[in-house]
């Protein structure tokens, strides 16, 4: 299950994000907000990361205008590796090498066309395991 949250300026690319995943048969959980109307990124981060953390979804996609603010809330949650990603390269070396957990993008930033791309590679990228990765994420971890 795919966890879904954005603020205003990510509104519209969520909209393009869902359809992609009904095509695709992907269950996800839409976490709002629900319009253009202005909203606080926060408040969606912070439930995508809840809903992450409590295992009812096992991924998130965050989106406002630009993935700072949305990606900066949901990093503060321990045990969520949140990545801001533009390109397909970054998404998929984030799943192989940090087990990202949450998939931000900005609304304002990444085209339908190419965020769509983004987000395959997100969803379709394992972790590759590898104990080098495993170490780093334990460090990340550690109070």
């Amino acid at each position: 299950m795919i966890a879904l949250g954005c603020d205003h300026g990510g509104f519209e690319l969520k909209q393009e994000i869902k359809k992609h995943l009904d095509e695709q048969k992907i269950p996800y959980i839409d976490y709002g907000c629900d319009s253009l109307e202005s909203t606080d990124y926060p408040i969606y981060a912070k439930r995508v990361a809840k809903a992450i953390l409590s295992g009812e979804c096992d991924k998130g996609i965050l989106i406002c205008g630009t993935g700072i603010g949305i990606s900066i809330t949901a990093n503060k949650f321990k045990g969520i590796r949140a990545a801001l990603c533009s390109d397909c390269f970054s998404a998929e070396a984030t799943r192989l090498h940090n087990d990202a957990n949450i998939l931000a993008m900005g609304g304002r930033v990444v085209g339908p066309g190419h965020a769509l791309k983004i987000v395959d590679t997100f969803l379709n990228t394992p972790f590759s395991g590898d104990e080098r990765h495993m170490r780093r994420i334990r460090q990340i971890e550690t109070d």
